[in-house]
């Protein structure tokens, strides 16, 4: 049986320090913070983060340099026979395509999977990947079975502040002050290769009710009779996450909050802070 490296980046959400672990490895992404580059999880952390937010600094992301991912890749594969490479949705972001590109060097030893996830679901595909290779699966038939189940999770987010999304171009100025006057709190949906909006209301208790009744109702009609599991995150907001993991068990009993996490940097350098989210992801059966 083939020895197999579990690789992700940080737009899981993983910590370095929780990856250790967990026994994977996590490549981080680089942020471009007024100029100045950091890496996620090694020079930049979620505190340090949101100040720079709060601040009003220039935030963007970037794509690791192929440098950086051959360069891990090399010196996994002197302990390893293969790789398995989960990084974030290739509709979020080119750094898939990368890496798919820089596999063809690799002679097979490196399969990068086309998961179309981020964040927690991502975190789901990647402990997906260590059941499937503790099962004697090789890195090619991971691939496989995490690409065939790529759309078989969701994640719905709650905004506090419409200021990121009008920053990153995504409302116009005018849609953003409208909210902000008639105090809106837009619910989101990642599923796949798109955050698109899927409600708005006007209390955070509303806000937490329309995401339960969107996994009320992907758990009952896409997801009938799958073994499942459901996900908490959050955007500097631990406090109110662990409130809503409570809510979230008295409402699905049969369903316990297996994570409850920071959503990754990545999607907080488009949303903010304050943000509440809910995921749920089909386990796949071994």
């Amino acid at each position: 049986m083939s020895k197999i490296a579990i690789v992700t980046d940080s737009n899981s959400g993983i910590s370095q320090e929780k990856a250790k672990e967990m026994g994977i490895h996590v490549l981080p992404m680089p942020f471009l913070i007024n100029g100045k580059e950091y890496l996620d999880g090694v020079d930049l952390f979620p505190k340090e983060f949101y100040e720079y937010l709060e601040k009003d600094a220039d935030v963007s992301t970037s794509q690791p340099s192929p440098e950086s991912v051959m360069e891990m890749w090399d010196g996994l594969l002197k302990e390893y026979d293969e790789i398995v490479h989960i990084p974030m949705s290739s509709g979020l972001s080119g750094s898939c395509q990368t890496a798919r590109m820089l596999a063809e060097d690799y002679n097979g030893r490196v399969e990068v999977v086309n998961n179309q996830r981020i964040s927690i679901t991502q975190v789901s595909s990647v402990i997906d990947a260590q059941n499937l290779a503790k099962a004697g699966k090789s890195a090619a038939q991971i691939r496989t079975v995490l690409e065939e189940e790529a759309l078989q999770a969701s994640i719905y987010i709650t905004l506090i502040t419409l200021k990121y999304l009008k920053k990153g171009g995504r409302i116009t100025p005018a849609a953003a002050a409208l909210g902000t006057m008639l105090r809106l709190k837009p619910v989101l949906q990642i599923q796949g290769e798109r955050l698109d909006a899927f409600s708005k209301v006007r209390t955070m208790s509303a806000a937490k009710r329309v995401m339960l009744d969107a996994i009320r109702s992907d758990l009952e009609k896409r997801f009938d009779g799958c073994k499942m599991r459901i996900d908490v995150a959050h955007t500097n907001n631990e406090a109110q996450a662990l409130e809503f993991k409570k809510e979230i068990e008295a409402e699905f009993p049969e369903y316990p909050v297996m994570l409850v996490n920071e959503l990754s940097l990545s999607v907080a350098c488009h949303i903010g802070d304050g943000a509440l989210a809910v995921a749920c992801s089909r386990i796949v059966e071994v």
